[in-house]
């Protein structure tokens, strides 16, 4: 059974719970139950700051404290006026289903769009915050382009830090604590300032290393990456298994300590484990077999414009195929590159050997292959002292001549 998320286990239940940010939070409340009473404030709110710092997290913490029904998109998914309007504008005319006190509109990562690309997108989301019955919530990374000031004119401005290394140690200090884990403080400090706050990342990190364990030392930290430098092939994959848009999925390739020839390998090996319903895994298998097609073009006839392809299947379209929750799975390393590496001594070997036998013969490696190495085999294991002189004229290394005489060349690694 997958193992629970703990950045949803530990989910804040009040405003007054979150980490780092908490008097924003309280602010942003506040704000929420003077536009609730009717009260004369703006009636949109506009959270902004960092990935990670709490803004999609005290929304959705909000709604559930003030009991209102919430209903999410995200706006770099929904560019046109129409579409703006179908799901959002929608809701924003109608009540509650479900006999709550009202709605709760939000519409994440709303810096994904853009007035003048978008087909009015944006014009759309000002009608929307002007005629909605129920509060709208926008949140963004950097919302200071020029192109949003009308936006921002309109909302109430909350702004999230990065949270403090010494308030993410304590958090995790907590974690560790309920969940029974014994773990030094160099430890958390380490994954703290890898985290670069962000809290999520953070938490993710203490999970992944403790799975197993009740006791966490530095050295079992020493993987963790800088969030915003590299990241590295594990983080790449929850980023993109756990990805909620087609943006966020794609976004998780950025400053990847990982080539994509590697990323597309790791994708393939950890699908199943991440999918167990089958149509999970017929669509996302689907769509890195796209990738992969995709890719083959770009390499083999250099058509480089093909490659956003590439990337929008093997991330985008994985990460779509997902219907269920998303939960935390151990990621298995690709077993071809495992093979590979061990076998890895015995491929040079039998590479040093086709290529002395295509000096010496003036032969293609290919012609070696199928038409001098067998017989090397037979003459190694017939003739030993036969073998020994043609190992000597083709100046073969020590290890390569043991392993001819052994009659080993043909269980070489190819």
């Amino acid at each position: 059974m997958p193992e629970e998320l703990w950045v949803e286990k530990y989910k804040p239940r009040t405003l007054y719970d979150i980490v780092g940010n908490r008097e924003e939070a309280l602010r942003f409340g506040r704000w929420l139950e003077a536009r609730l009473k009717g009260e004369k404030v703006k009636r949109a709110a506009l959270l902004w700051g960092p990935p990670g710092t709490g803004k999609t997290l005290t929304v959705e913490v909000a709604a559930r404290q003030y009991k209102l029904e919430l209903i999410e998109m995200n706006a770099s998914d929904f560019r046109t006026e129409a579409q703006v309007l179908r799901i959002a504008g929608s809701a924003a005319a109608q009540g509650s289903l479900f006999g709550m006190r009202g709605k709760l509109i939000l519409l994440d990562e709303v810096d994904g769009i853009s007035g003048r690309e978008d087909r009015g997108g944006l014009a759309a989301i000002l009608n929307l915050i002007d005629v909605s019955a129920h509060p709208v919530v926008l949140t963004a990374n950097d919302p200071w382009d020029p192109a949003f000031r009308p936006l921002r004119d309109k909302c109430e401005m909350f702004r999230y830090n990065r949270i403090r290394e010494t308030s993410i140690v304590a958090y995790l200090r907590k974690i560790c604590q309920m969940e029974g884990i014994k773990a030094e403080d160099s430890a958390l400090k380490f994954i703290a300032q890898r985290a670069n706050g962000d809290v999520r990342a953070a938490l993710n990190d203490l999970q992944a290393a403790t799975r197993g364990t009740k006791i966490l030392r530095l050295e079992d930290v020493k993987w963790v990456s800088y969030r915003d430098h590299q990241q590295t092939a594990f983080e790449v994959l929850r980023r993109i298994f756990s990805a909620r848009s087609c943006k966020e999925a794609k976004a998780a390739t950025i400053g990847a300590l990982i080539d994509f020839d590697l990323l597309i390998k790791w994708i393939n090996e950890n699908i199943p484990y991440q999918y167990t319903d089958p149509e999970e895994l017929s669509k996302a298998y689907d769509a890195l077999s796209k990738a992969d097609i995709y890719y083959s073009r770009v390499k083999r006839l250099q058509q480089w414009e093909l490659f956003s392809y590439v990337v929008d299947f093997a991330t985008a379209g994985v990460a779509v195929a997902r219907k269920h929750p998303f939960k935390f799975v151990k990621y298995q390393f690709p077993k071809d590159i495992l093979v590979l590496s061990a076998t890895k001594e015995e491929r040079q070997i039998r590479q040093e050997i086709l290529e002395k036998i295509r000096q010496r013969c003036h032969i293609s490696r290919r012609r070696a292959v199928v038409e001098y190495l067998p017989y090397l085999q037979v003459i190694a294991e017939n003739n030993p002292e036969m073998a020994k002189r043609i190992a000597k004229w083709l100046k073969l290394s020590k290890e390569a001549e043991r392993k001819l005489l052994a009659g080993e060349v043909m269980k070489l690694g190819g």
